[in-house]
């Protein structure tokens, strides 16, 4: 699985990693939980959160409860995470003003942190898989495949990528751009430790590569500001008479107007999803005009969320696209947020999306056309070659 974005809670919150969705105008994804194989992720980016957060109905409980304890003297926010928790909303989470700020930045493409990605292997170890150009990790030495043993003296073999990146990012403290963290690495025999500074970087969610046969792979980690663009620029760089590979294995979601415009350089106008809002039913349309006629293979797995299923179902359900891998992760419920007096903002469910045939995916995923493992690219290249030509 190669190195994903993956936009992460903070640790107080009980399940570890509430995966939420946002529809306020966009729609934004978070982390997997650890029921899931962990999908590999950035060791600095945050959870994505849209604004500004409007003042929803069936938040009133939370409300209530912020409010009063404001009035008693006591902590609005920590009332209203006593009020989710006891909500039962598998969803519902709380943030802080200052973190609501860092996930804004995040769906910028921005954030904060020393470019590492990392995924936890059978045994519990936790392994660098990418290392973003020019960051504090690249400029360091670090390498894809070193081992990471250690942050700030904290041992971090078994445990999820999700507390890992909570640590690199010094979530308990506050951590902001410039502050050290010191990491134990090993490479081979040698084990050594190293200070770097944390930095404000930018995301690079769309990656390009060209296979030997002409087939164009592009990979979106996560849907962040301008993804979109990326991929119509990808297209256009193409080989004409060659197939696209969409991989969108591990990616985490993000901004559901960047998967719709995603989903327009593909589809020629059209259904792309409907959802409901307490009832009121809604739908999401592509733009006229995209390529419909370049072979085209989806490839998905476990950590593939939200907007990301939700493309994956379009793309599907309208016949565009062959998708191959695993299920994947099964989040198709709606979360709006509301402000809180202190200015923290809370999130409650309160609705689900479905594919243009009207799948349900929350709780179910999307169901691949052809299963396939870490042999997935090489079965999308043989099925793109029996699609043929385009012309």
């Amino acid at each position: 699985m190669s190195g994903r974005d993956l936009f992460c809670p903070p640790r107080r919150f009980r399940r570890g990693a509430a995966l939420t969705l946002v529809f306020a105008g966009v729609l934004v994804t978070g982390a997997a939980t650890g029921s899931f194989p962990e999908p590999d992720a950035p060791l600095s980016a945050r959870k994505a959160v849209a604004g500004p957060p409007p003042t929803a109905g069936g938040h009133e409980d939370v409300q209530r409860a912020a409010a009063e304890a404001m009035a008693d003297g006591k902590s609005p926010m920590e009332a209203a995470e006593r009020a989710v928790s006891r909500s039962g909303d598998r969803w519902g989470a709380v943030y802080s003003q200052d973190e609501y700020q860092e996930f804004q930045e995040a769906l910028d493409g921005r954030y904060t942190g020393v470019g590492l990605w990392a995924r936890r292997e059978r045994d519990g170890r936790i392994e660098v898989t990418r290392v973003q150009p020019g960051s504090p990790a690249a400029d360091a030495g670090i390498r894809k495949g070193d081992r990471l043993l250690s942050v700030d003296g904290s041992k971090v073999d078994g445990r999820p990528v999700t507390e890992v990146v909570s640590l690199l990012r010094g979530d308990a403290d506050d951590a902001a751009a410039g502050t050290p963290v010191t990491l134990g690495l090993q490479r081979g025999t040698r084990a050594w430790t190293e200070t770097l500074h944390r930095a404000s970087l930018s995301t690079d969610s769309v990656t390009v590569r060209r296979l030997p046969g002409g087939v164009t792979v592009i990979g979106i980690a996560a849907f962040t500001k301008g993804s979109s663009d990326a991929v119509r620029a990808a297209l256009r760089q193409a080989p004409a008479d060659g197939g696209i590979v969409l991989d969108l294995r591990g990616n985490s979601g993000g901004l559901v107007t960047e998967a719709v415009a995603t989903a327009s350089a593909f589809l020629d106008g059209g259904l792309v999803a409907t959802y409901d809002v307490k009832g009121a039913q809604r739908s999401l349309h592509a733009a006229p005009g995209g390529d419909t006629d370049r072979p085209l293979v989806t490839l998905v797995d476990g950590g593939t969320m939200s907007a990301a299923e939700m493309l994956t179902g379009a793309l599907q359900d309208r016949g565009r696209a062959v998708v191959i891998g695993s299920r994947t992760f099964g989040k198709g419920s709606i979360q709006m947020p509301t402000r809180l007096p202190d200015g923290s903002v809370a999130e409650l469910t309160v609705g689900h999306y479905r594919t243009p045939s009207g799948h349900a995916v929350d709780g179910r995923g999307i169901t691949p056309d052809l299963e396939a493992g870490p042999e997935a690219l090489a079965r999308a290249e043989t099925v793109l070659t029996g699609l043929g030509d385009p012309s």
